[in-house]
């Protein structure tokens, strides 16, 4: 009787602290100094719309929303003090049930707040600390929030992509990595690569309970050397470590893919050199043999490995 009562015991505590599902990437934050020429980039020319934002209680704006769908956002704060500053503010991941996911993370060791209640917002969420020291929103959207009564709305046709695929985040140790999103928060690799074949530097991982491709893509620099750009001043460096903290739209509707897919075939197509064209210099035979590789590599006409152009 004893042993039966032990494992009924050890089972409810499983239960209790089961993690629940994660099922999606609910939106990036990122800082600027410009938020005009945000908003001209964010909703001007990708054509996300601007449903809401949020004040700070002290007065004043906090943050603006750029919505993709009604799960996912860009966040945007009006708060980058200098250039050399990190852009990125947080990465978020949307659970079904934040208590339970904070009680999961406090069994494993995970530091949390020691209590949750609605934000501004309306949303029940918490901030924790990656291993590489990113921060990491979790959140539950909640009925009556500004999120949730705005389902359905401010999503154009006109807007570049319905969903955000992943967020991107730069790792030191890739094992501690895995062991914080894979083995605590439950993410599953999908696929891994690297700038030769010998190495990995970025891999991408998937949300444990989410339907589509939504998850993190993590870049894993080889050396100091590499990493050194993200804490200088020059833009060379900060655009390099841009394109490593980032976030990646899906293609949007399937017209408008089949649109792009004959473009980029069009300008494939435009650089095929003229068999018979006549070259009266030098210069002229080194530009078409350069033409003609860079077709033969798109097109898969030669021995040049294949790119594809859909």
């Amino acid at each position: 009787m004893r042993i039966i009562l032990s494992l009924a015991l050890a089972a409810a505590l499983h239960a209790q602290t089961a993690r629940p599902p994660i099922i999606g990437v609910a939106h990036i934050g990122l800082k600027t100094n410009d938020l005009a020429a945000s908003r001209n980039f964010y909703g001007r020319d990708l054509g996300f719309q601007e449903p809401f934002t949020l004040d700070k209680a002290t007065g004043g704006l906090m943050l603006t929303y750029f919505k993709v769908n009604d799960h996912q956002y860009i966040e945007v704060f009006p708060e980058l003090k200098d250039d050399s500053e990190d852009r990125l503010s947080h990465i978020a991941f949307e659970t079904t049930d934040i208590r339970q996911l904070r009680d999961y993370l406090a069994a494993h060791g995970v530091k949390v707040p020691e209590s949750l209640k609605p934000g501004l917002d309306g949303n029940v969420s918490m901030m924790i600390k990656d291993p590489d020291g990113h921060n990491v929103e979790l959140v539950q959207y909640m009925p009556g929030s500004l999120h949730s009564r705005n389902f359905g709305k401010f999503l154009p046709p006109t807007r570049i992509s319905e969903r955000i695929i992943h967020v991107g985040v730069m790792v030191e140790d890739r094992a501690a990595a895995d062991r914080f999103y894979k083995d605590i928060l439950g993410f599953r690799d999908m696929w891994h690569g690297g700038r030769t074949d010998q190495s990995t530097d970025w891999v991408d991982m998937r949300v444990p309970e989410g339907t589509g491709l939504a998850g993190i893509h993590a870049e894993c620099p080889q050396s100091d050397a590499q990493d050194q750009g993200c804490h200088a001043s020059s833009r060379a460096r900060r655009s390099e470590c841009g394109a490593r903290r980032h976030h990646a739209c899906g293609a949007g509707h399937a017209k408008r893919e089949a649109q792009d897919r004959s473009r980029r075939k069009m300008a494939v197509e435009s650089l095929r050199p003229e068999p018979h064209a006549r070259r009266t210099n030098g210069a002229g035979t080194r530009a078409n043999a350069l033409l003609l590789a860079v077709y033969q590599a798109l097109t898969g006409n030669s021995g040049i490995p294949r790119i594809s152009t859909t």
